[in-house]
């Protein structure tokens, strides 16, 4: 009956997490659209739900405390539990980037966009898409899932550095386009760490199975090496 009882905490908890994975996918995406948009409204109501992201994680951080204090839990019980711990703090940074985007948004005034958003577009779906289901695989403890959407980072890389590029043309031909420009590096900038994140979560999740921390490499780690990440 305790067992049953515990169980049913860690499957509440893990609804929870969910739950906040979802509030920041949302975030993610909309602030994006509210920039193609130049909705500035918008982006306030991202900056003020962000505040929601926040209590929603303080929330189930008090909630994991106090299954780590009264359940006493061993072994595979105790990692769930640890990387949990981790996992949200994961979730509420990727919530700041999207608020960082949407201040963004609101820092540009009346400025128009320096290019129309294609990529960075593509970026944010990417990302949420990932975390979507880097979530999906946590729950089911699905390492198999946990071990595959990583790889998927290089797509996420490959749309930074054509961003970088393109941006770094419009420079060249104007140098007065470098505010305009550096507005669009970073917004790209914290859509690239939402993927590396979403990397995190998959490095829990194959803990949680396995009993193993190891680093989930992708193909550019190497070139990478003590500079990306």
């Amino acid at each position: 009956m305790v067992r049953k009882a515990f169980e049913a905490e860690l499957q509440e908890l893990k609804d929870e997490i969910l739950l906040l994975g979802s509030m920041v996918e949302h975030a993610i995406v909309n602030s994006v659209e509210t920039l193609k948009k130049r909705d500035i409204k918008g982006a306030e109501q991202i900056i003020a739900a962000d505040k929601e992201i926040n209590k929603k994680r303080f929330d189930i951080e008090a909630q994991l405390m106090v299954l780590i204090a009264t359940q006493q839990p061993m072994a595979h019980d105790l990692r769930l539990l640890a990387s949990s711990m981790e996992i949200i703090s994961e979730l509420e940074r990727m919530g700041d980037y999207a608020k960082g985007i949407a201040n963004i948004n609101i820092r540009m005034g009346d400025e128009p966009l320096l290019k129309p958003l294609i990529d960075i577009p593509r970026m944010a779906q990417k990302g949420a898409d990932m975390l979507h289901r880097a979530l999906t695989a946590f729950v089911n403890e699905d390492v198999e899932t946990a071990k595959a959407i990583p790889v998927e980072d290089d797509e996420v890389d490959a749309l930074y550095n054509q961003i970088y590029r393109e941006l770094m043309v419009f420079i060249i031909e104007d140098p007065k386009n470098i505010e305009r420009a550096n507005w669009l590096l970073w917004v790209s900038h914290n859509l690239e760490r939402v993927a590396d994140r979403v990397t995190n979560i998959c490095e829990r999740t194959i803990f949680i199975a396995t009993g193993e921390m190891q680093e989930v490499k992708n193909s550019d780690d190497e070139f990478w090496h003590g500079q990306k990440k």
